[in-house]
């Protein structure tokens, strides 16, 4: 694979695909420094596409980290003015937002919990305008992938590093189907053939779903009434399709937040604020966790469920087949990004407003009335294993296998 020469092909399909940036749209990057010579790719992309105006955020995890550990308490339960204007101005300007994803995957190693936990309430309470924009359909936003060396050397760590960050592009291009022809056609091909899952799946409209793994999964979920899975995309209210993950192999909706009952093992470990959790389990009560334990990072997993009321219950509950290429290509990445397509998920907190009728349309209470949960806090965990088997479950009580052996069974096939 000549990687120098598919890094523009990958920063256009991000643009243009993945964002879907129109003429005249502004265009909000956040970055890695490490990534530096890749997002200015990026922004030569954007400014091809026609953007109005390209605004890049660096992001420094060696600075971050100086900062978790040495700022006073108060400094994370207080958003900057500064922070304010970029992140809502550019969501009120209707802005495109990108965001280029290449963490230490331990880079926050030893960081107290409670301040992530603090400084994510302040972010979605002062930033609510820019959370609401992505949250609510009206800005296009993306998240992808970009190599650095601290992250290439975790995912390979016999490899030198320069091999290693080669390794590492290669594998981000080929699962964002950036190493074709066609990256674009290749993706409108693949977000049909989700979407036939998704059809099959919102016309038997399952009451409830119910894990079994040999670790020990033993799960209900309840569904919302009238509840929509999605995938391969999404739709802004304007009609706008983009994709804000690349890649992506998931089909997903939110559950009714108070239908939970059961324990949930993690398949793999959960790279949260620059820190791993690793062979964890939850337990589930009337839709609430009320228990909990890990091998390592429990502390930080403790820090989640502690964000707020709703972080304790579920958003999301996503369907990933073993089958998938990123779980084929046998590459732990250490990243919710990437391994969150490598095995089905549920996730803590927010839940989608598009995914129940009329959700878009929704304020907070509208949504918390028809059960969709409400947080501070988003955090997918990977419970997709290779015996995973899920059933449907009718409101009749009759049952259909959705999964057998990890992957799509049936009429799902």
């Amino acid at each position: 694979m000549d990687i120098k020469a598919l890094l523009p092909q990958y920063a256009k399909l991000l643009v243009e695909t993945g964002c879907a940036l129109k003429p005249g749209q502004p265009l909000l990057l956040t970055a890695p420094v490490e990534a530096a010579p890749f997002a200015r790719m990026v922004a030569e992309a954007a400014w091809a596409a026609g953007a109005g105006d390209v605004t890049v955020e660096w992001a420094d995890q060696g600075v971050s980290r100086l900062r978790y550990l040495h700022a006073p308490m108060s400094a994370f339960q207080a958003v900057p003015a500064w922070k304010q204007a970029l992140l809502n101005g550019a969501a009120q300007a209707g802005a495109a937002i990108l965001t280029l994803d290449g963490e230490d995957p331990d880079g926050m190693a030893g960081i107290d919990p409670a301040r992530f936990t603090a400084w994510a309430r302040a972010s979605h309470r002062d930033c609510k305008p820019f959370y609401e924009g992505m949250d609510m359909g009206r800005n296009v936003w993306c998240i992808a992938g970009a190599a650095t060396p601290a992250w290439a050397r975790k995912v390979f760590p016999g490899l030198p590093e320069g091999e290693a960050v080669e390794q590492l592009w290669g594998a981000i291009l080929s699962t964002a189907r950036a190493d074709g022809p066609d990256p674009a056609g290749a993706w409108r091909a693949h977000s049909a053939a989700l979407q036939r899952r998704i059809r099959l799946l919102n016309d038997k409209g399952f009451d409830a779903l119910h894990y079994t793994a040999a670790n020990g999964t033993d799960f209900t979920v309840g569904m919302n009434p009238g509840h929509i899975w999605a995938g391969g995309g999404a739709e802004t209210v304007d009609g706008d399709w983009f994709f804000p993950n690349m890649p992506t192999e998931e089909i997903f909706t939110s559950p009714h937040r108070d239908r939970a009952d059961g324990v949930v093992h993690s398949a793999l470990p959960l790279n949260y604020q620059g820190g791993l959790i690793e062979d964890f389990w939850i337990r589930f009560e009337n839709g609430a966790a009320v228990d909990c334990g890990a091998k390592t990072g429990l502390d930080r997993l403790r820090s989640i469920l502690d964000t707020d009321e709703g972080a304790r219950h579920l958003g999301e509950v996503a369907l990933v087949p073993h089958a998938s290429p990123i779980a084929q290509s046998g590459i732990l990445f250490y990243s919710t990004l990437y391994d969150e397509n490598a095995a089905c998920h549920l996730a803590l907190g927010k839940g989608f407003p598009e995914c129940v009728a009329g959700g878009l349309e929704m304020d907070e209470k509208g949504l918390a009335e028809h059960h969709v949960n409400l947080s501070a806090t988003h955090v997918d965990f990977m419970i997709g294993t290779a015996d995973l088997s899920i059933t449907g479950v009718s409101a009749d009580g009759a049952e259909v296998p959705v999964f057998r052996d990890g992957n799509w069974a049936g009429e799902f096939v």
